[in-house]
C-alpha cells in the first residue's frame, strides 16, 4: 500500500446553488416546499418537539465472478421516505415505499400517534441549507455500462489465478450505488444530496500439497467514478494483494499464545480501534449509561500519545459525506485528545437529550430504519515514531498487518478479534508469518498501554461495512503503526 497524507484534509465547501424544485426529488416526483410543510405538519398534529421527512432513491449493482464464470449481475432500484416524529425521549417511525401523497400522509400520521405529547410545533418554514460536495463525480459507476463493470471482476479473477499456481479458487465481486436523498425538518431546514459508492473486492484460496487451504481477502473502493479503478487502485492490484496474504498463509506457523507486546500496522487494523473504542464512543450507548466510556468526559482514557478522530468530510472515501441523515452537515469530530476523552458522537435524539450540538452523526442503513449515531471515517492521529524503530524496540512479540472478524462488549470494552495476517517479532525483526492469532482485550485498557504512535498513518482502501442494532453503513478505518505494550494473544503454539 502507498503511504497516504499524514493527516487527511477536510473538504472544501461548495455552495448549493441548486432548490429544490431542481433537485431529484422535485424534478422526477414533483415534490414542493408546500408538499413538505403539509407533511411535517400532519407528522406533529398530535403534538411532539420535532419532525423530519427522510426521501431515498437508490439504483445499485452488484457483479460476481466465481470458477472465471460470472454467476450473477444484479441491478435494481428502491425508494420511499421515512417519517419521524420525536416527543421528549419517545419517538415515532413510519415509512412507506410509494411516495404519492396519499401514502406520506399514511405515514406521517402513524408516526404522529406514536409519539404524540404534549409539545406542539404552529408554523414549518422551510429553508435550504447551503451545500457542498466532498465526492464531486459527474458519472456514477451506476450509469457506466455494465460491460464496463463486469471487466473489473474478470480482470481481478485472471490476476489472482496467473499470481501463484497454489491458488485454486478466486472470487471477485463489484458492487455501486447511487443514492439521492432529501432531508426536510421541523426546525425549517431542507437538505439534499447525491451520494455515489463504488466497492471492488477478491477472494482467494490457496493450498500446497494437500494441506489446509489458507484464505487471502482484498478490496477497496470509495465514493468515486469507475476510473478509479483503472487509473487509481486497479483489480490486478487487489488480486494480487488477496494471492499475496493466502500464499504466504502456507508458510505460515501456529501463533503463540499469552500475554506480549503487540504492533498494529497502519491501515486496516483501524478496525480494532472502530469497534474496540469508537462504537463505546457513540452518544446513545453514553446517554443509556451502557458504555465504558459514559461520564468520562474530560477523563484520561488512554495513553497521552493517543487522539482518536471521526471525520465525515474527507474527499471520496467511503465513510464521507455531505451531510448525514438527519440534514446535518458532516464534520471533524475529535473524541480522545492526547489520552483525554472530549466528546462523543452526536445524532438529533441524543444531543437534544444530552443539550450537546449534533455532530453530524446520524446515520440510517435506509428510509426504513431510524437514525442513530454512528461513524464515519474513524482513525488515530500519526505519532513522531519511525515505523522501523517500533518494531526494533520489540524483543519478542507479534505484529499485526491484517484483521478478518471480531467481537465486542460494549457495556465492558473488551473484544476478541482474529489477525488474518501476522508475523513474529523476534529480537526487533519480523520473522516468521503465524497463522490463528487472536487478540483479546478490552479498548479502553488497551489504549492506555499504546506507548510508540508511528508517523506513518494511512486509511483502509475502501471496504469497511459497519453493523449496528441490525443497519449496516459505509465506514472508513485507519491507524498508524502503534505499539500496545501488553496484549493477550490467543494462539496454539
Amino acid at each position: 500500500m502507498n503511504v497516504r497524507r499524514p493527516v487527511p484534509l477536510a473538504g472544501e465547501c461548495y455552495p448549493q446553488s441548486m432548490g429544490l424544485q431542481d433537485s431529484f426529488f422535485g424534478q422526477k416526483f414533483g415534490i414542493t416546499e408546500r408538499d413538505l410543510e403539509r407533511y411535517l405538519g400532519e407528522a406533529l398534529s398530535a403534538g411532539g418537539d420535532y419532525a423530519d421527512l427522510y426521501f431515498e432513491y437508490v439504483a445499485t449493482s452488484s457483479i460476481s465472478i466465481d470458477e472465471s464464470i460470472i454467476k450473477s449481475a444484479n441491478q435494481g432500484v428502491s425508494l420511499g421516505v421515512g417519517v419521524r416524529v420525536i416527543s421528549g425521549e419517545r419517538t415515532g417511525y413510519a415509512y412507506s415505499d410509494d411516495l404519492s401523497p396519499e401514502k406520506i400522509m399514511h405515514a406521517a400520521r402513524v408516526a404522529a400517534h406514536i409519539a404524540s405529547g404534549p409539545a406542539k410545533i404552529d408554523k414549518i418554514g422551510l429553508e435550504e441549507k447551503q451545500g457542498r460536495n466532498l465526492y464531486p463525480v459527474v458519472t456514477a459507476p451506476t450509469d457506466t455500462d455494465l460491460k464496463e463493470r463486469a471487466a473489473l471482476v474478470e480482470r481481478a479473477d485472471r490476476a489472482a489465478r496467473a499470481y501463484d499456481a497454489r491458488i485454486f479458487q478466486v472470487q471477485a465481486a463489484y458492487a455501486d450505488s447511487l443514492r439521492h436523498v432529501l432531508v426536510a425538518a421541523s426546525d425549517g431546514s431542507i437538505s439534499h444530496d447525491r451520494q455515489p459508492l463504488a466497492r471492488l473486492s477478491v477472494a482467494v484460496l490457496a493450498k500446497a500439497n494437500g494441506g489446509t487451504p489458507q484464505r487471502g481477502y482484498s478490496g477497496g473502493g470509495g465514493r468515486i467514478a469507475l476510473e478509479y479503478f483503472q487509473t487509481g487502485r486497479t483489480p490486478e492490484f487487489f488480486a494480487q494483494e488477496a494471492a499475496r496474504q493466502a500464499v504466504m498463509q502456507l508458510a505460515a506457523v501456529e501463533a503463540p499464545a499469552g500475554e506480549m507486546t503487540v504492533v498494529l500496522g497502519p491501515g486496516w487494523p483501524g478496525i480494532l480501534l472502530h469497534e474496540a473504542v469508537g462504537h463505546g464512543l457513540e452518544a446513545d450507548f453514553n446517554r443509556k449509561g451502557v458504555s465504558a466510556f459514559s461520564n468520562r468526559i474530560g477523563q484520561q482514557v488512554a495513553s497521552p500519545l493517543c487522539t482518536v478522530v471521526d471525520d465525515g468530510t474527507i474527499h471520496n472515501r467511503r465513510g464521507s459525506l455531505n451531510m448525514d441523515d438527519e440534514g446535518n452537515v458532516t464534520q471533524r469530530n475529535v473524541l480522545i485528545e492526547n489520552g483525554v476523552l472530549r466528546g462523543y458522537l452526536q445524532d438529533k435524539l441524543s444531543s437534544r437529550i444530552l443539550g450537546s450540538a449534533s455532530t453530524g452523526s446520524g446515520r440510517r442503513e435506509s428510509y426504513q430504519h431510524i437514525p442513530m449515531p454512528r461513524m464515519t471515517n474513524t482513525f488515530m492521529l500519526p505519532g513522531e515514531s519511525e515505523p522501523g524503530d517500533i518494531i526494533r524496540s520489540v524483543p519478542r512479540g507479534l505484529y499485526c498487518s491484517n484483521f478478518g472478524g471480531g467481537q465486542v462488549d460494549i457495556t465492558s470494552g473488551n473484544f476478541v478479534f482474529s489477525a488474518s495476517e501476522s508475523y513474529l517479532i523476534e529480537d526487533g525483526k519480523l520473522t516468521r508469518p503465524v497463522r490463528g492469532a487472536t487478540l483479546i482485550g478490552n479498548g479502553p485498557e488497551a489504549l492506555k498501554y499504546v506507548s510508540m504512535v508511528g508517523n506513518d498513518l494511512k486509511l483502509d482502501e475502501g471496504i469497511g461495512i459497519c453493523g449496528k442494532e441490525g443497519q449496516s453503513v459505509p465506514v472508513g478505518v485507519g491507524i498508524p503503526t502503534i505499539k500496545v505494550d501488553k496484549m493477550t494473544v490467543g494462539g496454539t503454539a
